[in-house]
């Protein structure tokens, strides 16, 4: 199946077109994530990676005797939705999994609202911009949010930076963010000197800009989508913002070099949670980049968030095969749990009860005034 096949598919799902219950040998893997909005475009990136990884795995001839099938449906990137999206999907597809959700606060009300526990339902792989702790039933295949905000600061400490500013969501969540920042930031010598919010689910980002650029800082950390990253970041430059930019891994460079121009690209740095897709180097970049179909009929083709999702489906993949011929839900959360050092080929996921965080990898990138990603 290509990816033009695969995003119309997920397409019609958001929109509520029934499709029937996965056959007798299927293990069903159900996604809730933005496949229309502000983050459409990496929610649908990162569905075609995991798409493409079960592709490859059926057409070898499946895990165990089981082959695997991808639904999907779209909450537009309304956190107040996805916990009722999640439901339906359930209830009509039944999976033994749940993966690639995205958003803070729709994870949390996934969280909050009982399902997962009440189901028995692991949800494996997610992207959240905030600091969470460690959660039953959520594991996660990507570095946290901490060790990126560690990562940068650890980076701009050994060259001498001591004044940093930083931008995030409203709400209880950024509030976590801005004090884990303002730690780390001290432990390494440095201070915040200024602080920027932005209402959460939005680009309203104007005040954060301003906030920023009156108190000078040398370096800007951002915690916030890949839309209002773009967004801040046209904001600051046109205020005479001249910091350097550091974006939490969220913000796709595909997306904002859509939106900014080369001038106000030139020099932004990003926290990357996975291995360069765009470089050939290691087993895992490869299998990607040689994986068939790559192109969507928007002109998608590998990113970050594709890479994400690939790398999601593979420790699913590997989970499938560890619980043998008998799969079940508790029988993945079992595999999961004993999931320790396995190596997909140069990036290690690792699972143990009570730590639910696989990977500890970030590495940051620096976009050319090309637009292009240096490392």
């Amino acid at each position: 199946m290509g990816i033009q096949r695969i995003w119309r598919g997920a397409l019609a799902l958001g929109l509520g077109i029934y499709v029937g219950a996965a056959a007798a040998g299927q293990i069903v893997i159900g996604q809730v994530a933005p496949l229309t909005g502000l983050e459409a475009a990496q929610g649908r990136a990162y569905s075609a990676g995991m798409q493409l990884c079960f592709d490859q795995i059926n057409k070898a001839g499946g895990v165990n005797g089981h082959t695997f099938l991808l639904v999907r449906k779209d909450d537009g990137g309304r956190a107040e939705e996805t916990a009722a999206v999640t439901q339906s999907l359930l209830q009509e597809h039944r999976p033994l999994l749940l993966a690639g959700y995205f958003g803070s606060q729709g994870i949390t009300n996934l969280v909050t609202s009982g399902l997962l526990d009440r189901e028995r339902l692991a949800l494996v792989g997610y992207r959240a911009g905030d600091i969470r702790p460690e959660t039953p039933w959520l594991y996660n295949v990507r570095a946290s949010l901490k060790d990126e905000i560690s990562k940068i600061i650890e980076h701009v400490a050994t060259v001498g930076v001591k004044r940093l500013a930083v931008v995030h969501e409203d709400g209880p969540a950024g509030r976590l963010v801005l004090s884990v920042t303002e730690q780390v930031a001290r432990d390494a010598g440095a201070a915040i000197v200024a602080a920027g919010s932005y209402p959460a689910g939005t680009v309203k980002t104007g005040s954060a800009a301003q906030a920023v650029a009156k108190a000078t800082p040398q370096v800007v950390i951002v915690v916030a989508s890949a839309a209002a990253t773009g967004a801040f970041v046209e904001h600051y430059r046109v205020l005479g913002g001249n910091a350097q930019i550091f974006a939490h891994s969220g913000a796709d460079i595909e997306q904002l070099a859509k939106r900014l121009s080369e001038e106000q690209m030139q020099g932004v740095a990003i926290a990357q949670v996975t291995p360069n897709p765009y470089k050939l180097s290691g087993a895992l970049v490869r299998q990607l980049q040689e994986a068939p179909q790559k192109k969507s009929d928007d002109g998608g083709t590998v990113s970050y968030a594709m890479m994400e999702g690939f790398i999601n489906a593979k420790v699913i993949v590997e989970a499938a095969r560890r619980t043998g011929a008998r799969i079940s839900r508790e029988a993945f959360v079992t595999a999961l749990e004993g999931l320790q050092r396995y190596d997909l080929g140069g990036y290690v996921v690792s699972f143990k009860p009570g730590a639910r965080t696989g990977s500890h990898y970030v590495e940051l990138t620096i976009i050319s005034k090309a637009g292009q990603i240096r490392q």
